[in-house]
């Protein structure tokens, strides 16, 4: 299986987190809303679509998704511990166009296949061995004219100056050792495996954080967080 349990384990032991603005995941929720809004205007609106989030952890982005009209939104995990967190959240909120699964990319695609009008795949890619698998599966899970987002971070000197030591070390944004410099993705990487599975490249949009403001924009600059669109063709 594409997982790496030390990964698994780092984001379980923060399971408790997920939900806690202004806990050591908070950054995920504060670039929530610009990365809800690139979405769906890309997408052409979420509404009534189908959605699977790949790698979905508390549920913070799946959960605004559905919240945002969408017909039906699957997030799926290999975190058990954070797959509970997200079902007992959206239980709680009271939605009901959501469920979480515990399940790998890859299996999820071969069961269900052309299946959704959107792909999501979060700040993940550079968590597991094979990322270019996940977009493989992610491009195998989407209906002939779906949308599919990826976002994560760039591999150069600057993203691991910004994004692991200032971020992780200096600043303390996310929690230390999340992220390692040699599973960073380059966007042309990643658009590579994109192509390779069959997708076209639509958007891109580089993602800026303000430490001092804690305001987040999008940018044309792609050389740290980065975001990249990709359309199936119908």
């Amino acid at each position: 299986m594409n997982r790496d349990t030390a990964e698994i384990d780092k984001f379980a032991a923060l399971a408790h987190q997920w939900w806690d603005e202004n806990g050591e995941l908070r950054t995920l929720h504060q670039l929530n809303p610009l990365r809800l809004a690139w979405i769906a205007q890309q997408a052409d609106g979420l509404a009534d679509k189908t959605v699977l989030d790949i790698g979905c952890g508390g549920g913070i982005l799946a959960e605004s998704m559905a919240k945002a009209g969408a017909a039906s939104v699957l997030g799926i995990d290999l975190a058990d511990k954070s797959i509970k967190v997200a079902k007992l959240h959206a239980l709680e909120a009271g939605i009901k166009n959501l469920r979480y699964q515990s399940i790998a990319a890859e299996e999820l695609a071969a069961q269900q296949p052309a299946s959704f009008d959107v792909v999501t795949c979060m700040e993940m890619l550079e968590h597991v061995p094979d990322p270019a698998s996940i977009v493989q599966a992610a491009a195998a899970a989407l209906k002939p004219g779906g949308t599919a987002f990826f976002s994560t971070i760039n591999r150069n000197a600057k993203a691991w100056a910004l994004a692991i030591v200032a971020a992780e070390y200096v600043l303390g944004l996310v929690p230390k050792g999340t992220h390692h410099y040699d599973k960073l993705v380059r966007p042309s990487e990643l658009a590579a495996w994109a192509r390779a599975a069959g997708l076209d490249l639509i958007a891109s949009s580089g993602v800026e954080y303000n430490p001092l403001t804690r305001r987040v924009r999008l940018s044309a600059n792609t050389d740290v967080n980065y975001m990249l669109a990709f359309s199936k063709p119908a």
